[in-house]
C-alpha cells in the first residue's frame, strides 16, 4: 500500500511551537484541544542515556528495516526535529519521538535535542497514540485501534479525535469501522493480505461467513478493490432479493464465483466498448464472447487487442 501523507495534527502541533523560544526561555503554548496550558522550554541538548522510555507508549510494532533507515539519516543529517520529554527523577522521560530516539541509540549519538514540557501521565498516553498515528508506515488496522483508545479511554468524540490528528471526521469515521469486520478480515488487513479499499467493501457483508467467504475469494484470485466492490455488490444485491421473495439464497460456492465473473465480464465491456458474455465451468474452462455490429467495429477491437493496425 502506498503511504499516506499526514497532517501533523493538533495533539502533537500543541506541543511544537512554529516558532521555537531560545534555550531556557520558558513559554506556555496553548493546546486547541484542551483548555489547560502546557510548559515549554527551548530546544535542548541533553545525553541520550538520561532519556528513558515513554511507561505509556502504546505498543505498536517499528519494523527493524525502518530504524536502520532511520537511523543511518541521522547520522548524515542529525535529529532534525526535536524529542518531546518531560522531566523525570533520574533525568527525562520521552512524550513523543520513540521511533527518533531509538534510531538514534543505534546511530550511536551522545546527545539529542529535545524540548522539555510539563505533562502529565493521562496527557502522555494521548500524544504517544497520537505520534503513532501520524507514521507515515501504520496499518489501518493500527490506526484504527488507536482511535478507538482515543475515543474510549479518553472519551473523545469523533470530531475530537479528527482535529488531534489533523483528519476529517469523515476519514476518522471509516476509520473506526475496521473494528467491525470479521477476525480473519483484520488479520488479512494487518498482514497487508488486503487493502483498506479491500476491508471497507467486505463490511457490506453484514454476516461473518460471509465476509469470510469473500475474503476467501479475493485471495485466491488476487481481485483489485474495484472487484471486489463488484463482487460484494451483486451479492448484497442476491440477498435484498432472497429477503423480499423468501426464495433459498444462493450458495456461498455458487454466488462468489458468479459475482466475479460479472466483474471480469464488465471489466472487458468497459475495456472493449463493446457488448461481452463470459461463461466459466467448474473446471476452470469457459468462453468469452465480444461482439462488433459493423466491419469498422471489428478493425476497432482488432487493433486494441493485437496491437496492430
Amino acid at each position: 500500500m502506498a503511504d499516506r501523507k499526514r497532517g501533523l495534527g493538533r495533539g502533537l502541533d500543541a506541543l511544537i511551537p512554529s516558532s521555537l523560544p531560545s534555550a531556557g526561555e520558558g513559554d506556555a503554548i496553548e493546546s486547541g484541544a484542551r483548555s489547560s496550558h502546557t510548559q515549554t522550554q527551548g530546544v535542548m541538548q541533553v545525553p541520550l542515556a538520561a532519556i528513558s522510555p515513554n511507561p505509556h507508549q502504546p505498543r505498536s510494532p517499528i519494523r527493524d528495516q525502518d530504524l536502520v533507515e532511520l537511523a543511518a539519516s541521522i547520522e548524515e543529517h542529525g535529529v532534525i526535529q526535536p524529542l518531546i520529554v518531560t522531566r523525570a527523577s533520574d533525568g527525562y522521560q520521552l512524550v513523543a519521538g520513540e521511533r527518533r530516539w531509538r534510531a538514534s541509540r543505534l546511530a550511536g549519538l551522545d546527545k539529542v535535542p529535545v524540548l522539555v514540557k510539563d505533562v502529565a501521565p493521562r496527557e502522555m498516553l494521548e500524544l504517544a497514540l497520537v505520534e503513532n498515528i501520524q507514521r507515515s508506515d501504520l496499518n489501518p488496522l493500527e490506526e484504527a485501534m488507536a482511535y478507538h483508545q482515543l475515543t474510549d479511554e479518553f472519551g473523545l468524540t469523533q470530531e475530537q479525535v479528527a482535529r488531534r490528528v489533523g483528519k476529517s471526521r469523515v476519514a476518522v469515521s471509516n476509520t473506526l469501522r475496521l473494528l467491525k469486520a470479521t477476525p480473519a478480515v483484520q488479520q488479512a488487513l494487518m498482514n497487508g493480505k488486503i487493502s483498506e479499499g479491500h476491508a471497507r467493501a467486505l463490511l457490506r457483508l453484514t454476516q461473518e461467513t460471509r465476509q469470510i467467504a469473500a475474503l476467501d475469494i479475493v485471495l485466491k484470485r488476487g481481485m483489485n478493490v474495484r472487484q471486489t466492490e463488484e463482487l460484494v455488490r451483486r451479492w448484497a444485491k442476491t440477498e435484498r432479493k432472497t429477503d423480499e421473495t423468501g426464495d433459498e439464497p444462493a450458495s456461498e460456492e455458487d454466488l462468489l464465483p458468479r459475482a466475479y465473473t460479472r466483474s471480469l465480464e464488465s471489466r472487458f465491456r468497459e475495456t472493449l466498448g463493446t457488448r461481452v458474455t463470459l461463461t466459466r465451468g467448474e473446471d476452470g474452462q469457459g468462453k468469452l464472447v465480444i461482439y462488433f455490429y459493423s466491419d469498422e467495429e471489428l478493425n476497432a477491437l482488432y487493433e486494441r487487442i493485437v496491437g496492430e493496425e
